[in-house]
């Protein structure tokens, strides 16, 4: 019996590709059928969910080179479901030119109950240089997170938190509600409270509001429904109907009249809004092959009474080239407009809030109606390993500790149009902006990322930063 495999891991999805040509009679053979397609490993996943991702259909008859680039192509969807920590396809070959499809995978803990303790602010430096690494400012709390309710890769989370935000937050997501796999719903409720409020920006930086004299100052209620298309493997459709309610304490217009635009203290609004998503990554946490392209149009305020009147335009779109197993370049490029030439603060934008940042403008906050971004990364691998640490953790799925470290040579750059030209924020906005640096990049368990980067931005500031999460 001839066979090879295509191993996944938890911290990378590079699919190696090893086989023995003596083994197989007569040598690699021009073109294989596929018999049947068995998997193992699932003991919770519904089957109907990893066959959504599978090309290979039985009875089919490939050439052997596409074949192996089928495999690889599957083997990635099915482990960016992200509902397992490793996925492995095996060809066996049981007559010939015939071939049996062997999945194993193995699952993930779906369900996490957790204790929250996080910063309330836009990023860690902000956290430690701006607010002076002041502990009031972190929310705390208790959350529930099911990531595959029903084995049919639902997704469930309720959270309950305290501390600078309060807030409760209930997120219920299911991606096939049809026979074909091509339909989903998912829902979408939140409610929190602030005693301390961003209120507006003044040197390119947050300023924030609390009157001691008052519990709360801000109120909001959001509820939204989002229905979803997936017609192909890469390309997603998305369409929300949503509310938002604000309400505000009076004292917050005295620090920031416009804050709604209005001498209101109440805003209320319907929402509506499309996505299109192509998603060709070879891992969604932290990909280093394949294309992304996101491009959304939204409009605020659907009613004649609604409160704003807006329309918001997006476009993401990056590139990720694999150079060789230990190396890759990343370039992406965001694009945001508002049509109109002021919003409200709850809508502001620019860099700086997430996701659209340059390195080494972490502090820094550059608000406006439209922004380019284009961010910028080479990566070489250090290191991937896995530690087994069944003896100290006695659970098959969280009996292995992987890690990959990755350096980077970053370089971002940008600009942020702002129409107002308020004065206290003209040294950033309307106005080139750059920033470059070193960086080293941790990929870990349940495809978590930390990165410690150095940067210097066109100011010749430079700092040391934390982040949480892949740049792009």
């Amino acid at each position: 019996m001839f066979l090879f495999s295509l191993p996944v891991l938890a911290q990378d999805s590079t699919a190696t590709v090893t086989y023995e040509p003596s083994s197989v009679p007569k040598g690699i053979p021009d073109s294989v059928s596929v018999h049947n397609v068995y998997i193992v490993g699932n003991e919770k996943t519904r089957k109907n969910i990893i066959l959504r991702e599978i090309d290979i259909r039985p009875g089919i008859k490939y050439d052997w080179e596409e074949f192996l680039g089928i495999l690889k192509s599957d083997q990635q969807r099915v482990y960016n479901l992200q509902l397992f920590t490793s996925v492995e396809i095996t060809p066996l070959f049981v007559d010939g030119e015939e071939v049996e499809i062997l999945v194993s995978v193995k699952e993930r803990w779906y369900v996490l109950p957790g204790i929250i303790f996080d910063l309330a602010d836009r990023n860690f430096s902000e956290w430690w240089v701006n607010q002076n690494r002041d502990f009031s400012r972190v929310n705390y709390g208790l959350s529930l997170y099911h990531s595959n309710v029903g084995g049919r890769n639902e997704k469930l989370r309720i959270m309950g938190q305290l501390g600078f935000t309060q807030a409760f937050d209930l997120v219920y997501s299911i991606p096939y509600i049809d026979k074909d796999q091509e339909h989903g719903l998912a829902m979408r409720f939140n409610y929190n409270t602030n005693k301390t409020i961003a209120v507006k920006s003044a040197y390119n930086k947050q300023v924030f509001y609390t009157d001691e004299d008052e519990d709360i100052l801000r109120k909001n209620l959001t509820a939204s429904l989002q229905y979803t298309y997936r017609g192909s493997y890469y390309n997603f459709n998305y369409l929300t109907i949503g509310y938002s309610d604000t309400k505000i304490n009076e004292d917050v217009l005295s620090q920031n009249p416009n804050y709604f635009l209005d001498d209101g203290t109440r805003q209320k609004y319907f929402y509506a809004a499309y996505n299109f998503k192509h998603d060709r990554r070879d891992n969604v946490a932290y990909a280093t092959d394949g294309e992304l392209i996101s491009a959304g149009l939204t409009r605020y305020g659907l009613l004649t009474n609604d409160d704003v009147n807006e329309t918001e335009l997006s476009l993401v779109a990056n590139k990720y080239f694999r150079f060789s197993d230990k190396s890759h370049y990343v370039t992406g490029i965001s694009l945001s407009s508002y049509l109109s030439p002021s919003q409200p603060y709850t809508l502001v934008r620019g860099i700086g809030y997430s996701p659209d940042f340059i390195r080494g403008y972490e502090l820094y906050v550059i608000e406006g109606q439209q922004t380019f971004l284009n961010k910028n990364s080479f990566r070489f691998q250090l290191f991937d390993v896995a530690y087994d640490i069944s003896k100290l953790i006695p659970i098959d799925e969280f009996s292995t500790f992987p890690i990959t470290a990755y350096i980077s040579a970053n370089f971002d750059h940008g600009f942020v149009n702002d129409r107002n030209h308020i004065p206290e924020n003209t040294a950033l906005t309307n106005n080139y902006l750059y920033g470059y640096g070193l960086g080293l990049d941790l990929v870990t368990f349940y495809d978590q990322v930390i990165r410690f980067e150095y940067s210097i931005n066109s100011q010749n500031q430079g700092s040391f930063f934390i982040n949480m999460k892949a740049p792009l």
